[in-house]
């Protein structure tokens, strides 16, 4: 991770979810990241919650940007970095020592979001 990775995470984020969005006779997309949106909001689990969740799922089926992107939502919720590290030991029990390099990065990528928060 660079100085600017989580600026450059986002803007690359932004950039190619307006473009598949743009696309024409997406339909299927267009509904999924609807269903996406809408399973993370309030409802009986709180939101942290359901971000916690998502981003143990993400570790564990290994995709960085899935983790990238909930781990901002994780800060946004006012996560700790004390909760954090529980959520990634759950994330390696289940996940294996596979999980590892995935929470390497995505410690080094909270400690860019705790440093921007500065």
């Amino acid at each position: 991770m660079g100085a600017d990775s989580v600026k450059d995470f986002n803007d690359y984020r932004q950039k190619m979810n307006e473009r598949i969005l743009d696309a024409p006779n997406n339909k299927v997309i267009k509904r999924i990241f609807n269903v996406d949106t809408h399973a993370y909001m309030e409802g009986a689990l709180d939101v942290k919650t359901k971000e916690l969740m998502g981003l143990v799922a993400s570790m564990v089926l290994k995709c960085d940007d899935c983790i990238y992107y909930h781990l901002e939502k994780c800060h946004e919720e006012g996560v700790t970095t004390d909760e954090l590290m529980e959520v990634f030991g759950i994330a390696n029990l289940v996940g294996g020592t596979i999980v590892i390099p995935h929470t390497r990065r995505a410690l080094e990528f909270w400690d860019e979001l705790k440093e921007n928060q500065q």
